[in-house]
């Protein structure tokens, strides 16, 4: 089994590739095969941001993988000005779906809930094969809504506390 528990800088070469859709290049812990079938283990450092097509591994033994962007299903968006775009781009981020973002149109995994709303939101919509690229977002290490630790706001937590009675 090819092993693996660290990101690398780019490489001028690499000696084996995965393939891997977007679901997969967001975990940090998965099985899978390189594209020539070896069995491989991924075991990265987590809360880090997902793979990115053209990234770099390396392995225990020391091989230099290469991360490549599997194709996938998408909805291709485009509207008629950027103003209804950008109102696109805003109801799909209030359902926290992940975007990726071009020069006058945004992609989504395929999603026919998802195609009916921005039907109705008068956008234009196709379905493509192509590499998903999401933007990460703006928290990093994936959002919450607690400020726990927070100077001000530094007071236990009372309501969905479970256990004993408060």
């Amino acid at each position: 089994m090819l092993v693996i528990h660290h990101r690398l800088e780019p490489q001028a070469h690499w000696d084996e590739e995965l393939h891997l859709n977007f679901d997969a290049r967001s975990k940090s812990r998965l099985r899978c095969f390189s594209a020539s079938g070896e069995d491989v283990g991924l075991f990265l450092e987590r809360g880090q941001s997902p793979l990115r097509d053209g990234d770099f591994l390396r392995a225990q033994d020391g091989r230099i993988v290469r991360v490549c962007a599997r194709p996938e299903t998408l909805l291709h968006v485009t509207c008629e000005s950027n103003f209804e775009l950008t109102r696109a781009a805003y109801h799909l981020g209030n359902r926290h779906v992940a975007l990726q973002l071009g020069d006058g149109w945004l992609r989504l995994l395929d999603d026919y809930v998802l195609k009916a709303m921005l039907d109705q939101l008068g956008a234009t919509t196709c379905t493509v094969e192509a590499a998903f690229q999401p933007e990460h977002g703006a928290y990093g290490g994936g959002h919450h809504h607690s400020h726990a630790g927070d100077a001000e706001f530094s007071y236990a937590p009372r309501l969905h506390q479970f256990g004993g009675r408060l």
